[in-house]
């Protein structure tokens, strides 16, 4: 269960949107409840007319100079990519502009296994290939020993950035990256395309028009898919490039949307995250980053399309990795769930793929809402990737843990690290201790509305006004909506059960819902029940007629709704108990369940198995409290009566002979002695 933050935007705001904006309730209410006080602020934000100046860029002027040079003279260059999408299309349109000028070009992007940036053994084999300039892209501003080998083997080097520079610089002919305290140019937050593409335009007197024209797209997919947020400069990038994505006639381009099914369709910036993004990453993941440099800079139709397919192979691939180590990890919670009760997430296992387990941590954090740590060890090393949110910092967390640690780096939300021989208890150890002293109540995972629709509001018109919005990413999400107080009319199963739409009542107005990966019988609803939902809106065209699509993210009964911050409650008290953590003693006395209240939370439970927190539902009309629901599925667990599926929080009842003492449950022992020493 998340919290559900819903906004209520002044009125008085939203009113004056509709009037001089000529907006839609809907677009005036996600704009008043994100900030924006006056239509001249929308504007600022929204219409962002051109890109700044790229000589504003410090270095970048020494960069053009440099990279000129070596084109006039006929020096060997190389591009220096990542294996990240970012780092790729990066390389794309630096290697494609300079190839296109004469210039005798190469690239390098270091496979997964040699990790991050810049590595000496690279360094080695360019220069044995007579390369002379090496320009990083998407990497290369914390190269400082790389950068000296560079020079001590007689090459040059320029890079370009966009992540956070140390207190020292390399060493290099210029170095781009706009995160340098004395870079002058007003928008920080590029990519390391967008660097690139900044570069591009220098290297053609400043002008943007061939930059952008050429390499729009590439960037607009970069952009989305390093979640930098769509704000100012990068907002003006994606809006230029989706169009130039939708209409491409680059090969490879339309080769990856055939290949991913969005060929022909509409494009915007989740087709671009979700379908494009993810192939072009899977080379780098499970193939060759080369594989996807091939795809874009192919100007071979036949051969685009063999490539795509290659890329949508690997794409299935690290899905299927991504379902075994999910597998693998659900089964390690079943036989120990003390290890979602702790408050972050740790697991390490033996060679898990370290392509995919940064995104296992992201899907973990989301479904268990608690910061995620995930290790696997290969070859004697343990490398791992973490996920949080809120203020939980991954960085802050690795800093403190750094005696365990051979190397991290990251931020806030994300990072990486390499864990030192034999110390993978020690880090652990450490993390629990920093959440524990830093985070006495750890941060909760919640849906934010922007808006609390009203059954009017309810039209196609509306809904179809929320397009002035997008594009939609990091900096401006996609808007979530509230509907309050709505009557389910009718359950209907769709694709065999798999998924469930609902026909709601909203004050008069019928609306259908759609629940993805529920069946009706996991929801626990019934007709006639009073639903609050959490859900996102779009327009659906179907035989030339136009309706609303609303997906539902979550969704309460009022009964349970109105429970919900004692839920909340409750269960950072039970895991606390569970973490034995000093409670105050009345806490445990709340807790404790009389031999009955269990017997009634037993009798909820089905060999079909049914989820706890729909047992909790079907106790609405009782006296028993979520922490005494908890405790009592532990202890019936543990005597055997009941499975629980903890990775899935399912309760299924199991076949019992003879009889079983109920106070020789663990849970219940632990929590009498509570109550007796307090």
């Amino acid at each position: 269960m998340k919290k559900w933050d819903i906004c209520k935007p002044d009125k008085e705001i939203m009113r004056n949107f509709m009037l001089s904006g000529k907006l839609s309730p809907l677009t005036a209410g996600v704009l008043a409840s994100r900030g924006f006080t006056s239509v001249e602020e929308v504007n600022s934000f929204f219409a962002v007319e051109n890109l700044s100046d790229p000589f504003l860029m410090k270095d970048i002027d020494k960069a053009s100079e440099t990279i000129n040079e070596a084109i006039e003279c006929g020096s060997k260059i190389c591009i220096y990519g990542d294996y990240d999408c970012d780092g790729i299309v990066s390389t794309v349109i630096l290697y494609t502009y300079l190839l296109e000028t004469g210039a005798d070009v190469s690239y390098y992007i270091p496979e997964r296994e040699e990790g991050y940036g810049l590595n000496e053994n690279a360094v080695r084999k360019i220069a044995e290939d007579g390369v002379e300039l090496i320009i990083t892209v998407d990497n290369g501003i914390s190269a400082i020993d790389e950068a000296e080998f560079i020079y001590e083997l007689g090459m040059k080097l320029v890079i370009t950035d966009h992540h956070q520079p140390g207190e020292i610089i390399p060493r290099a002919e210029a170095v781009v990256d706009p995160h340098q305290s004395d870079c002058f140019s007003p928008f920080k937050k590029l990519c390391g395309a967008g660097v690139a593409l900044k570069l591009v335009a220098a290297l053609d007197g400043g002008d943007f028009t061939l930059a952008l024209e050429q390499f729009g797209d590439l960037a607009a997919i970069a952009t989305i898919a390093d979640v930098v947020e769509l704000t100012g400069e990068n907002r003006f990038i994606v809006e230029k490039g989706l169009p130039l994505i939708e209409n491409t006639d680059r090969p490879g381009l339309l080769a990856l949307k055939k290949a991913a099914g969005i060929d022909g369709k509409p494009i915007n910036s989740q087709s671009a995250a979700f379908m494009i993004a993810p192939r072009i990453n899977s080379s780098g993941r499970f193939g060759s980053p080369k594989t996807a440099v091939e795809l874009l800079i192919c100007d071979d139709e036949q051969k685009a399309d063999e490539i795509a397919l290659v890329l949508n192979k690997l794409n299935d691939e690290r899905k299927k990795t991504e379902q075994i180590i999910l597998g693998e990890i659900n089964d390690e919670i079943n036989k120990n769930p003390m290890l979602i009760r702790e408050r972050i997430l740790f697991f390490c296992g033996k060679d898990w793929h370290h392509g995919v387990i940064g995104i296992v941590a992201a899907r973990l954090m989301e479904s268990f809402g608690k910061p995620c740590f995930i290790m696997s060890e290969s070859n004697g090393e343990i490398r791992g990737s973490a996920r949080s949110f809120d203020e939980f910092s991954i960085f802050k967390a690795l800093q403190y843990a750094s005696e365990t640690l051979e190397k991290f780096g990251g931020h806030k939300g994300a990072g990486g690290f390499t864990v030192k021989n034999g110390k993978t208890a020690d880090f652990r150890d450490a993390l629990l201790r920093y959440a524990f002293e830093n985070h006495k109540q750890m941060p909760v995972m919640s849906y934010k509305a922007d808006y609390s629709v009203l059954p009017q509001e309810l039209t196609v018109d509306n809904v179809k006004d929320l397009k002035k919005l997008e594009p939609f990413g990091a900096g401006n999400e996609s808007p979530l909506f509230a509907i309050e107080n709505a009557s389910i009319e009718n359950i209907i199963p769709l694709s065999k059960g798999i998924h469930t739409k609902l026909t709601l009542n909203c004050g008069g107005v019928k609306l259908d819902v759609l629940i993805f990966r529920a069946s009706p019988q996991e929801l626990n609803v019934s007709k006639g029940d009073i639903c609050n939902f959490i859900v996102s809106f779009d327009v659906n065209y179907y035989n030339n007629t136009e309706s609303i699509s609303a997906i539902v993210k979550d969704y309460r009964r009022i009964d349970i709704h109105n429970k919900s911050e004692r839920i909340f409650n409750a269960l950072n008290a039970f895991e606390s108990f569970r973490r034995d953590e000093e409670l105050p003693v009345n806490y445990y006395k709340s807790m404790l369940p009389l031999r009955d209240e269990v017997k009634e939370i037993y009798l909820k439970i089905n060999k079909s198995g049914v989820s706890i927190d729909s047992i909790f539902s079907l106790l609405s009309n009782t006296n028993i409290n979520y922490c005494k629901l908890l405790v009592s599925i532990d202890a019936l667990a543990e005597l055997k009566l009941i499975y629980v599926d903890y990775a899935c929080s399912k309760a299924v009842k199991l076949d019992v002979k003879g009889k079983v003492n109920l106070d020789s449950a663990p849970v219940l022992i632990s929590l009498n002695k509570k109550v007796n020493i307090n």
